[in-house]
């Protein structure tokens, strides 16, 4: 079953107006069904090259030659990040034809491909992300229940049971530890990333202490920032940073830590199914995570990202600022009547009045804690982002 993903449109826009897109985001994500959807809505003739086979591998032996004896064709190249030295060879040929809908490259990010890509391409490449499922995608053939449980990579997602969801996603866990990272230059022992991502499972929704984790692991702090970084830049995980403004009270300034994939986390913790989740102790931070990264996911490009805390208590799970201001504060809770704290309305104030959706499983209906707070649910969240023209 194909789904149509919602970043279908912008990649087409793009890519008619540019003369590359990368379409990165971990493995197993649905890059390549995406990619191969999109060959047949762009009338321009296409070739497709998966790096990871040794055959279209061999016919870049000769990048430069190979590429300018296409350049009429779209070229979509997939697993890129085993070829970095075709990034400068794209930008020469680009540069010699400026025509667009030219590439379309595929690939797990990672720190090395994402400094040279950028390097040798700016202005001429457009990098668009391709999350796990998100709802709205998916709400016809599975319930928001179902996708938080099993998280949104299609193979964990899209099987006949639970056990075979949570099976599929104990070996993406462990291909991705073994395989994936050491390819993406990180030459750890599997052993030691997979305590560390425990860890992380622990404090999931938390801010991130780097000093805790290194003297649990026995490694100094940079190298636990080294590893964190790899984790992120391969999407395993996700480090909200916190909103600054000119106030004068004590902002926290570390970052907050998520699995991503709320499959992920649960498969890391050993949650196999509904019973199992629904008594989880860390249910509040999993339903937290799940909803951050739905709205996350969905983002106007312009929009960005934050939690805010102070020092005192004042706090808000998620706030969105266009341009240079804060434009929605969110609240996550996994009770359907939720209680508004004092920290939720001190918060609105420190950030100007800020409008603050309360968002919960299954409220029946929108009803308003105060004039500037208003509860939903989970389904209904999306159409008030959409009024607002966030996602």
């Amino acid at each position: 079953m194909d789904f149509k993903r919602f970043i279908t449109n912008r990649v087409l826009e793009r890519i008619e107006n540019l003369p590359a897109v990368a379409l990165l985001g971990p493995r197993q994500v649905g890059k390549t069904t995406l990619a191969k959807q999109l060959q047949k809505e762009i009338a321009k003739e296409s070739i497709y090259l998966d790096l990871e086979s040794q055959e279209d591998y061999n016919k870049l032996i000769n990048i430069e030659s190979y590429l300018l004896q296409r350049d009429d064709k779209l070229l979509i190249i997939d697993e890129v990040q085993r070829m970095l030295e075709l990034f400068p060879v794209l930008r020469s040929v680009i540069d010699r034809n400026r025509s667009n809908t030219r590439f379309m490259l595929l690939g797990s990010a990672s720190p090395e491909l994402l400094a040279k890509s950028s390097e040798t391409l700016a202005g001429r490449i457009s990098y668009i992300e391709v999350n796990p499922f998100i709802y709205p995608e998916v709400s016809g053939s599975y319930s928001f229940q179902q996708l938080w449980l099993r998280g949104g990579f299609p193979t964990m997602l899209m099987t006949q049971s639970e056990e075979v969801s949570f099976a599929n996603r104990l070996d993406f866990i462990q291909t991705y530890l073994e395989r994936e990272l050491p390819l993406l230059g990180l030459s750890v022992s599997p052993i030691m990333l997979r305590n560390l991502l425990r860890m992380i499972s622990h404090v999931h929704g938390n801010i991130i202490n780097y000093s805790d984790l290194s003297k649990s692991l026995g490694i100094d702090v940079n190298t636990v920032k080294r590893y964190l970084d790899y984790f992120e830049n391969s999407f395993l995980i996700r480090r909200l940073q916190p909103y600054f403004v000119n106030i004068s009270k004590r902002l926290v300034k570390s970052p907050k830590v998520y699995i991503r994939d709320s499959g992920l986390l649960h498969a890391v913790v050993g949650i196999e199914n509904e019973e199992d989740l629904e008594g989880y102790i860390g249910k509040g931070n999993s339903w937290e995570g799940f909803v951050i990264q739905q709205i996350i996911a969905q983002l106007k490009p312009s929009v960005y990202p934050y939690y805010y805390r102070t020092q005192d208590g004042s706090e808000l799970d998620l706030v969105l600022v266009k341009g240079l201001s804060p434009v929605l504060g969110i609240e996550i809770k996994y009770a359907n009547a939720p209680k508004i704290t004092k920290g939720t309305t001190v918060a609105s104030q420190d950030l100007g009045t800020l409008p603050v959706l309360v968002v919960t499983p299954f409220a029946t209906e929108d009803y308003e804690l105060s004039p500037t707070t208003k509860v939903t649910d989970f389904k209904r969240l999306f159409t008030h982002l959409s009024q607002m023209k966030l996602i």
